[in-house]
């Protein structure tokens, strides 16, 4: 059942569907963001400069990817996220 103010997914065309998923996603994907940004508090979180340059080289790669993918029809995924000392 579509939530008040959204239209039936029934009669939602193409172009619908990519804004009302892509808000979401888009939305929480920037949430997601600003926790990974939290651990940088050092007066929480006890990190080297390692563990940092790997989480921002790992964001980095996906969001080259990303971009990468609405450039071409690529649907490339790369590998899942861990540091690389364990």
């Amino acid at each position: 059942m579509a939530k008040k103010g959204e239209p039936s997914i029934k009669f939602e065309d193409k172009s619908m569907k990519f804004e009302r998923l892509a808000e979401r996603r888009v939305n929480e994907v920037i949430k997601k963001i600003r926790l990974v940004g939290n651990l940088a508090n050092r007066r929480n979180y006890s990190y080297s400069d390692e563990h940092a340059k790997q989480i921002l080289d790992a964001l980095d790669i996906e969001l080259r990817a990303l971009k990468s993918q609405f450039r071409s029809d690529s649907e490339a995924q790369g590998p899942r996220f861990s540091f690389k000392d364990k």
